[in-house]
């Protein structure tokens, strides 16, 4: 309407245009200022002319407004934050006042001033604060917040007179009880000796007892508190704080003012001192944490609780500190405030002091964290969202499995499930280190000694996860623990089953061979909670004693239990004093009961129990695999059986006797026969116990200890343990069917394991002879070897063979003659050789170097057809004095010439011989046999290979020179080197060393190889004289 235009115009209009007008000025000023302050050179200039401004800006904007302008007020969104942002603008600009707080100087003096003359002072009118409040807030806000402001307040000495202000602050206030110079106040001392507090957030009666301090002192005293706390963040002011005996002020504080902004500042003080070990044990030694624990349960705000935490959290420093925390009752409160659902900030802390509380966990920490309710809490905050709650909830329940009377609580409310979990993800291809792991697997480890968190273990997948640490070798420090732990699982048979199809056995076979570290000793409250501990009187009254009290009141002999005094009960009667021996007093060595072992068979009454070492879990394991109905499946195998063999020779001292039964049960059950047959165990057991040849050992030998009777007694107890399973009924009927329906492996397996098993000339006979076992084995050398120590086995099973086959028929050979002591046969071809020779020689060999060697020709013709007929025939050369003989060299043709002129065991076929160690394919030897052989000289030939074995298969040969021999290609040499090899005077080493040298002579060729060995372990071939 017109109306409201004209109001408009003559009311509002104005009021606008005055605001404009305002506004550009107070920007003008601003404008202005900023161009003063950057000329202004010093601090109080600046403070000066900034204050000059704040005045000239306030009196134009009150000018520009007129007086009713309250009566209008802008509605737009842009007027308010108009009217906020002036509202700041004149807060800045009040802070900007220059005073005397600004300088430190100012606020020492103050300090200094309020030790001596008091708390208060005349208040400012202007602030409403006293000068000493105005200092105070100056540090909080200013000087300590600055850049380096905590070393100038330190250095400029203002520590001393803020602690003095504390303890005169703590004087004024609700006065504590009297105590020593020196000491903690009574109270502290009397709340240490307490037990740990009930459960509850109500105040306790100190608190409620204690009136709450004067408006003023609590405010200097939480300016003072705060300005320490946040000094004592570096480390020369704490240090400084306790060598000015701040902390007992601090506990005086703590124990008189219960107001939580009042104990949030001291407990936050406490916490920062307590980041230094020294600082830590005097804090300790004050009696601060009984005052600390029972602001836990009096105090209701967070902030203050959260420091609470913080301060005894950094008190568990050391474990003699996190004990004395636990029995003053510190732990309980905790897990009470986690039981009540707190906001998240206060839960982180909980957590984090919990786990420092139970690192190394005690069993007071354990017994209160039960009681205060904290398991269930623990373990669902296992899943909190965030990480670093989650860690210290895990860690937390790791470290509380060190308790053996927790752990039952602990896997009824899911933790079993939640540290299998972790240790999973842990495990994983992103998994953390394998630091990170070590509590973890400690903690599931620590689970099977209970039979319930076992099930758990089990059901959760735990076993696979034990599997695996043992199978990886970063985890070899564990393993000692890991196995140690699966001995809880020694009775339940469906675990067991599970662990051997994981193949739990040859893991623990390897354990007994490796060098794994001893398992880590755990403490007595770690020990499994199936079975606690009874705590039973000191004297303990014996149960035929109480029988007997009974039964004299019943009757009348006795008015009451007092007329009968526990000495006259038979368990406190003094034993008889022995009597003394007729014969003279023995020795104290004949005094000493001996050291006896429990056999399988035997149980004495005073059997001592056996040794317990680094092996024992794993033999125990293995021991009750053993006792299954067929254990052959795991323990049956080449892994299994190094692991107990190595044991049984490589312990230092004697073995443990479990080890040995283990074996001795193996080897007397019907069912691991053919288990042992088809895995060369039997060939592995006389090799190792009874020859001393273990597979590392071979084909190079290695420093290993002595072999012993009693290893060579025992492999001979046990393959007598398998004859006797062999030569039953039952394994004779398995052995036929191995060796004829079983695979080409088994089959093999079985003819080389029958000289070994079988003393029984029928059925040897039988299986080896008439249904063609040998010549199986034989055909098996030249294939590819099914065992390491395929051809150790085989070279020693054809030795024990041919024993069993020709006893008497083939006896040890003699030794052979020296070369030089042979008795020597005169040269016949000698005198052929002299300047005079007689008879003249009537004929001359011409050989390719150009050699003329002389003859006879009626003593060459006579010596052979080839020379008959090329000598005496109608060929050319029977004219010729110069016949000329092609392809044979000097060495070579010596040994004939001595031949065709009559000479026999003059020495000359030993010359074309090469020594031992060089090759004799491509010698003078070899050039040698070929021409006998080409001249049709048989005894040429014979006697060649004589000399060929005298030197290379006789005591200066070893086993190379057999396959060197072998290569020549020679019938009888063949023969040679199969009896050299199965000769019964021979080392096993060396004879599977000479064995392994004819399978590579042979080749692929293996029908020379296998006649001649056939031929020797039957004793057909008898041939020349052998060499030894």
């Amino acid at each position: 309407t017109l109306r409201a235009r004209v109001w408009f115009f003559t009311g509002v209009y104005p009021l606008v245009l005055n605001q404009i007008t305002a506004t550009s000025e107070a920007f003008a000023i601003l404008h202005t200022m900023v161009r003063l302050v950057t000329r202004t050179s010093g601090f109080e200039n600046y403070n000066f002319r900034l204050a000059q401004l704040r005045r000239r800006y306030l009196n134009s904007v009150s000018k520009a407004l007129p007086g009713d302008s309250s009566a209008f007020q802008f509605r737009s969104l842009g007027s308010s934050a108009r009217g906020g942002a002036e509202s700041e603008a004149r807060a800045k600009m009040a802070a900007a006042k220059p005073t005397l707080t600004d300088s430190l100087s100012f606020c020492l003096a103050q300090l200094a001033a309020a030790t001596g003359e008091g708390l208060g002072g005349e208040k400012d009118p202007a602030t409403n604060e006293t000068p000493l409040g105005c200092a105070l807030l100056a540090l909080r806000t200013r000087h300590i917040k600055a850049a380096g402001g905590i070393e100038r307040f330190r250095a400029r000495g203002g520590l001393r007179p803020l602690l003095a202000l504390l303890r005169r602050a703590a004087a004024a206030g609700p006065a504590p009880s009297q105590a020593g110079p020196g000491s903690a106040p009574s109270s502290v001392a009397s709340a240490a000796s307490s037990p740990a507090p009930a459960s509850g957030p109500a105040p306790s009666a100190v608190s409620s007892s204690t009136p709450s301090p004067p408006v003023r002192l609590r405010k200097t005293l939480d300016l003072a508190l705060s300005i320490l706390a946040d000094c004592c963040t570096e480390g020369a002011c704490r240090a400084e704080v306790r060598r000015l005996g701040g902390i007992l002020s601090l506990v005086t504080i703590l124990q008189c003012m219960k107001t939580d902004s009042i104990q949030n500042r001291t407990a936050r003080a406490l916490g920062n001192l307590a980041m230094e070990p020294e600082s830590c044990g005097d804090i300790h030694c004050a009696g601060a944490v009984p005052l600390l624990v029972e602001s836990l349960t009096a105090c209701q705000d967070s902030l203050c609780l959260q420091n609470v935490v913080r301060a005894l959290r950094n008190l568990a420093d050391s474990p003699q500190h996190r004990l004395a925390l636990a029995q003053q009752g510190a732990v309980r409160p905790l897990a009470e405030l986690l039981a009540t659902a707190p906001d998240a900030a206060l839960t982180s802390a909980l957590v984090r002091a919990l786990l420092e509380l139970s690192r190394g966990c005690s069993r007071a920490c354990a017994e209160q964290l039960s009681l205060g309710g904290g398991l269930g809490p623990l373990v669902s905050l296992a899943s909190h969202p965030k990480r670093v709650v989650r860690e210290a909830t895990i860690l937390t329940l790791a470290n509380l499995c060190a308790q053996g009377l927790i752990r039952p609580a602990l896997g009824n409310a899911g933790g079993v499930e939640v540290l299998v979990r972790e240790l999973r993800q842990r495990r994983g291809p992103s998994g953390a280190s394998p630091a990170s792991q070590q509590p973890l697997v400690r903690a599931v480890c620590l689970l099977c000694r209970e039979a319930i968190n076992r099930a758990r273990l089990r059901d959760a997948g735990g076993l696979d996860l034990l599997i695996g640490l043992l199978r990886d070798p970063r985890a070899s420090a564990w393993h000692p623990r890991i196995v140690a732990a699966l001995v809880g699982f020694l009775y339940d048979t469906g675990a067991l089953g599970r662990l051997q199809a994981l193949g739990l056995v040859p893991l623990l076979a390897g354990q007994l061979c490796g060098e794994a570290g001893e398992e880590e000793e755990e403490g007595r409250e770690a020990a499994s909670w199936d079975f606690p501990e009874e705590r039973t009187p000191e004297r303990a009254q014996g149960g035929s004693f109480r029988s007997l009290r009974s039964w004299l009141i019943s009757e009348g002999y006795a008015a009451g239990t007092d007329d009968i005094s526990p000495d006259w009960s038979p368990e406190q009667c003094p034993p008889l004093e022995p009597a003394e021996p007729a014969s003279p007093a023995p020795s104290p060595t004949s005094l000493r009961a001996p050291r006896t072992q429990r056999t399988p068979g035997r149980s004495p009454a005073t059997a001592i129990e056996e040794p317990w070492g680094r092996e024992g879990p794993a033999l125990l394991l293995l021991s009750r695999f053993s006792q299954a109905p067929d254990p052959s499946g795991a323990l049956v195998t080449g892994p299994a059986l190094c692991g107990l063999l190595t044991y049984v020779t490589g312990a230092p001292g004697p073995p443990s006797p479990r080890a040995l039964r283990i074996l001795s049960r193996l080897t007397c059950n019907p069912a691991c026969l053919e288990a042992f047959v088809r895995s060369y165990g039997a060939a592995l057991l006389r090799a190792w116990l009874v020859l001393g040849v273990a597979p590392d050992d071979w084909p190079a030998p290695r420093a290993r200890p002595t072999l012993h009777s009693r290893h060579r007694e025992l492999g001979e107890r046990l393959l007598q343990n398998l004859t006797v399973q062999a030569e039953s009924p039952f394994g004779v009927g398995a052995l036929t069917h191995l060796l004829l329906s079983g695979s080409p492996e088994d089959r093999v397996a079985c003819a080389l394991t029958l000289p070994f098993i079988c003393r029984k000339p029928s059925l040897w006979r039988r299986l080896l002879l008439e249904q063609g076992g040998l010549r199986l084995l034989l055909a098996a050398l030249t294939r590819p070897a099914p065992h390491p120590l395929f051809l150790f086995f085989a070279a020693d099973s054809l030795s024990c063979l041919q024993g069993l086959v020709s006893p008497t028929l083939s006896p040890a050979l003699p030794p052979a003659v020296p070369m030089d002591l042979d008795p020597p046969s005169p040269c016949l071809y000698e005198p052929l050789l002299g300047p005079a020779p007689v008879p003249a020689p009537d004929l001359h060999f011409l050989l390719d170097s150009g050699l003329q060697l002389p003859a006879q020709r009626a003593a060459s013709a006579t010596a052979s057809p080839f020379f008959r007929a090329l000598l005496s025939g109608s060929f050319a050369e029977a004219q010729m004095d110069l016949v000329p003989l092609r392809g044979l060299s000097p060495g070579a043709a010596w040994p004939v010439l001595h031949h065709l002129h009559g000479c026999r065991g003059c020495g000359a076929a030993l010359g074309p011989v090469p020594p031992p160690g060089q090759p004799l394919l491509g010698s003078e030897a070899e050039a040698a046999l070929e021409a006998a052989g080409r001249f049709l000289l048989p005894g040429l030939e014979e006697e060649l290979e004589e000399a060929v074995g005298r030197i290379h298969l006789g005591p200066q040969g070893g086993p190379e020179s057999v396959g060197e021999v072998f290569r020549l290609g020679r019938p009888r040499l063949a023969a040679h080197c199969a009896r050299w090899t199965l000769g019964p005077e021979k080392c096993p080493r060396k004879r599977a060393l000479a064995l392994v040298g004819l399978v590579e002579a042979a080749g692929e060729e293996a029908g020379p190889l296998t006649e001649a060995l056939l031929a020797v372990v039957m004793g057909i071939e008898l041939g020349a004289r052998v060499p030894a």
